[in-house]
Parts: C-alpha cells; sequence; structure tokens
C-alpha cells in the first residue's frame, strides 16, 4: 500500500470537539504508525491550548458558540489559513471531521479548488424517533445533507445513518459505513484497585458529557430507587452543562463525580474495575466511551439510539428511550443482585468490539477507501480560482 499524504481536519482539545477528539486523536496517531504523511489541521482551544505549531500540526482560529456547546465558528483569516497550507503542498486526500466548524459547508468548494478529493466522516448524533432531540438532530441532517452531497466520500456508523442520508438526497455510492473502533491492546480486561479506592464492592460507570440530552438525572434517579446498598458506587465521570446542578441534588455517599479526566490510564483504571458502565443518551452517533468500556470487559447498558443498539445488542443490554427509566432501573437490579450476569455481559463486549469495532480494522478500511479515492479521482492542479473569505 502506497504511502498517502492526508490532510486530517478535526478536533485535538476535548472542550471543543468531545469525543470526536478522541477519534481524530486515536486516527491521526494510527494513520502515521501505517507509515502514512498525516498534517493534522485542528481548531485552537480559547484556554490557549492547541497554539504550539510543526511541520504536521496546524492550529487554526476558532470562536466558540456559548448557547451551542457543540457549534465551531471559524472566522475568515481560519479559512484562508488553511487553503494557503493546501496550496503550498500537495496532498493526496482531505479527510474533516462533520462537526468540525462552520468551515464544513465551504469544504466541497474549498477542495475542488486545490484539486484533492474530500472525505468526510459524519458524527452528528440521531435518533429515527419523535423527540426533542431527535427533531434538533433531525434538522442537523436536513441542513448538512447537501454539502455532504458534494463530498467525494462520507462515512457513517450504520445502515440506518446511511439511509436517513439516502433519504435526504446524499447519493448512496459516496457513502461508506465504516464504524469507529478502540484500541483493543489499551482498552482492555485487567487488574485494578479503584474499586477499593472508591471504597467499592459493586462499581457502576458513566463516561461522557453530563448535558441534559445525556440523561444522567434519569440514571442517578434510577439507581437510587434501587436502593443500593452503602458499599455499590455510581461513578460519573465527566463534565458539562449539568454537572453542578446534579451534584448539588444529588448529595449521596453512593454516587461519586470524578469531572473529566484527561489521562487515558485513569480511565482504563476505573472501567476496568467497574462492574457495568451506562449509557442512557437520548440521541448518538456510535459512542467511544461504549466501546472502551466494552473494549475493557464491562458489561454494557445503552439505550437503543444512533448505532448504539446495533453495536450492543447481543453483547449487553440495549434500553428503549421511551421507558428509560423503569429499564434503566431493571438493569442496576439484576447487576447487583446477579453478579455473575456482569461478568458473562463483560465477556462478550469484550468479543464484541474485537470482532467487530476495533481501531486495527478501521484504520484498514480508511486506508483502503483512500487508496481507492485516489487510484479513481485523479487530482486536478490548482487552477489558480481566488477562494473568497
Amino acid at each position: 500500500m502506497r504511502r498517502l499524504r492526508i490532510a486530517w481536519l478535526g478536533h485535538q482539545s476535548a472542550s471543543l470537539g468531545g469525543g470526536m477528539a478522541t477519534y481524530s486523536h486515536e486516527i491521526v496517531g494510527g494513520l502515521r504508525r501505517m507509515g502514512h504523511q498525516v498534517t493534522f489541521f485542528h481548531h485552537a482551544d480559547p484556554s490557549g491550548e492547541g497554539l504550539e505549531e510543526s511541520s504536521d500540526s496546524v492550529s487554526l482560529a476558532s470562536v466558540n458558540v456559548p448557547l451551542v456547546k457543540s457549534l465551531v465558528l471559524s472566522p475568515g483569516r481560519a479559512k484562508r489559513k488553511l487553503v494557503d497550507r493546501l496550496r503550498q503542498r500537495e496532498f493526496d486526500v482531505i479527510h474533516a471531521s462533520f462537526w468540525f466548524s462552520s468551515m464544513d459547508f465551504d469544504l466541497p468548494k474549498l477542495t475542488r479548488e486545490v484539486g484533492i478529493p474530500l472525505v468526510a466522516t459524519f458524527h452528528v448524533a440521531f435518533d429515527n424517533r419523535l423527540s426533542l432531540w431527535g427533531g434538533i438532530t433531525s434538522g442537523t441532517y436536513r441542513l448538512y445533507a447537501p454539502t455532504l452531497a458534494k463530498c467525494d466520500r462520507v462515512i457513517v456508523f450504520g445502515p440506518a445513518q446511511r439511509d436517513i442520508l439516502v433519504n435526504l438526497g446524499v447519493p448512496e455510492p459516496i457513502i461508506r459505513i465504516l464504524p469507529n473502533g478502540v484500541d483493543v491492546e489499551r482498552y482492555c480486561p485487567g487488574p485494578s484497585d479503584r474499586r477499593e479506592r472508591f471504597g467499592a464492592d459493586q462499581l457502576f460507570v458513566y463516561m461522557g458529557r453530563v448535558d441534559s440530552e445525556k440523561n444522567v438525572d434519569v440514571l442517578l434517579e434510577a439507581f437510587l430507587d434501587c436502593a443500593p446498598p452503602s458499599r455499590c458506587k455510581l461513578v460519573i465521570m465527566g463534565t458539562g452543562t449539568e454537572k453542578r446542578r446534579l451534584e448539588r441534588f444529588y448529595r449521596d455517599p453512593r454516587v461519586v463525580f470524578t469531572g473529566h479526566i484527561a489521562e487515558r490510564e485513569e480511565r482504563v483504571a476505573i472501567l476496568r474495575a467497574a462492574d457495568g458502565f451506562f449509557l442512557p443518551s437520548t440521541v448518538e452517533g456510535l459512542s467511544l466511551a461504549m466501546l472502551e468500556a466494552m473494549a475493557c470487559g464491562v458489561a454494557t447498558v445503552a439505550t437503543d439510539v444512533g448505532t448504539d443498539g446495533e453495536a450492543l445488542r447481543g453483547a449487553g443490554v440495549v434500553v428503549d428511550p421511551r421507558n428509560l427509566a423503569i429499564e434503566l432501573g431493571m438493569a442496576f437490579r439484576e447487576l447487583i443482585e446477579l453478579p455473575f450476569l456482569a461478568v458473562e455481559l463483560g465477556r462478550l463486549a469484550r468479543q464484541r468490539v474485537v470482532e467487530r469495532y476495533s481501531l486495527e480494522r478501521n484504520l484498514e478500511g480508511l486506508a483502503e477507501l483512500y487508496e481507492q479515492l485516489v487510484e479513481h479521482s485523479p487530482r486536478k492542479r490548482f487552477t489558480g480560482e481566488s477562494t473568497s473569505s
């Protein structure tokens, strides 16, 4: 396989990109280990993180929108900087994580001007059921569809997501299903003393953003309604708009809020100690946090939204978001009262990720897609067309 020159547009900071920052970090690192030359274009964190630059890392100006946590605005100078860098050196392919910034909508035109094929991974969460969050994400899909239709390839995580885009006019031949993957060597079962550190005989974990669409409040209520023993703990690992309110409301020694944990080794240590991982979201794409927990051999409970249900079904507990509180409570009771069940579900979860959702499998699929695209889409030389800002 040839050594490709790849321009990767994604997120470096978890405060800007959440799970997409993890996605960018893992894929960029993996492609480089495969021998490809990757230049990582990312946003500078408002705190100043990400300002350093090198030959293979380019920081772009950005502005956060306070009321819309996932939205990043790219000023004109960011677009000019990107185009200037694309003109200065040849790339074989450009890969963008859509939900990257407001620049997403300009990328098909920009990449055509510089004559380089564009691959977009569409990360936006979804659920086909009628709900407030389902309606919001449905609107986002309609907004993005015309832009996605102009890309050379669009990566989605499963058939349901593909079908939504096809129904919105994105040509099916340009869509490729390529699920997220996790490093199954780093995320794996192993010894951990974190259960003892938390003073727990049984340990359950939520890991992710603590925002309203994640339903962490429903999870906490379902856990406490089970009247768990004093040494049965629920750890909420993450931060977000709801964290302070929930900390004030749920002052219970059986509930532990850790905040965001940046160190991967610490996250893995907590997951290895867990008897169960819970993800009660209203909408999702394909949750990396869920796949990481499964890879660590943790019994996993998640809502049937996005492609999470497809990934987990047969290897964990899939709950209906329309009956969330009751089904979460049932799952807690089963795992508390039948600890052997957690062991078996953890084994099945690990097996599922190794077989279908490994980082190696994802990287191989990406490299093959790039190779095919470059082979069948000869690059045009830059014509000198001006690019508006």
